[in-house]
């Protein structure tokens, strides 16, 4: 039995991107889901090729899945601080790339939080050129964080462990937003919004 979740971008053009770049997993998609976010990169991207990293948070609204129950939102992150419910911090690995404004590669983990309370650990490599960004990825079983300057007493670490769609596969396409796209040619683009669509499937 297939079973297929895609996050779904808002233009029909990155919808369109999407369907190309990832035949397989969106044709036979039982939903889908808006994802709507945006990424801090240093240094900022211009058109030198050099390496970066980058943070990125994004919510997901409008969720479908063959799945009976799933939930119809959540949000996703990368690279950012997590805090706990006692206030401690903790340090998602940092997502880095190498590249420039004209096509890039990147790596990372992406965290999703569904509105449950489940939670799905993605380790992903995105290939980029101009405003179109190519994502593949797998679900894994968990990502240990470490603690920021933690206090005596407690934790060091804190690991976060996939509880839904394990084992699943991701495709899918993203457009890379900057609200400055001349900055290239400057001081770099630093900020820049995500949509698209990405396609988490198994078979």
């Amino acid at each position: 039995m297939t079973r297929r979740v895609v996050v779904g971008g808002l233009a029909s053009a990155v919808v369109i991107l999407g369907l190309a770049l990832a035949p397989t997993a969106l044709a036979q998609s039982g939903g889908g889901c808006q994802l709507k976010g945006s990424a801090d990169l240093s240094p900022g991207l211009s058109n030198t090729d050099q390496d970066f990293t980058y943070s990125f948070g994004g919510a997901l609204t409008g969720c479908q899945s063959s799945e009976a129950g799933a939930p119809a939102s959540g949000s996703v992150e990368a690279g950012k601080v997590l805090t706990d419910s006692t206030g401690e911090r903790f340090q998602e690995p940092v997502s880095t790339g190498h590249g420039s404004c004209a096509s890039s590669t990147t790596d990372g983990i992406a965290i999703v939080t569904w509105a449950d309370g489940t939670q799905t650990v993605v380790d992903y490599s995105t290939t980029g050129a101009a405003a179109a960004v190519n994502l593949s990825g797998t679900v894994v079983n968990s990502v240990t964080l470490a603690a920021i300057n933690p206090q005596p007493g407690q934790p060091t670490s804190k690991t976060i462990t996939t509880t839904r769609y394990a084992g699943d596969s991701a495709e899918g396409a993203l457009a890379f937003e900057p609200p400055d796209p001349t900055a290239c040619a400057g001081a770099g683009v630093t900020t820049a919004g995500i949509d698209g669509i990405i396609a988490l499937g198994s078979q």
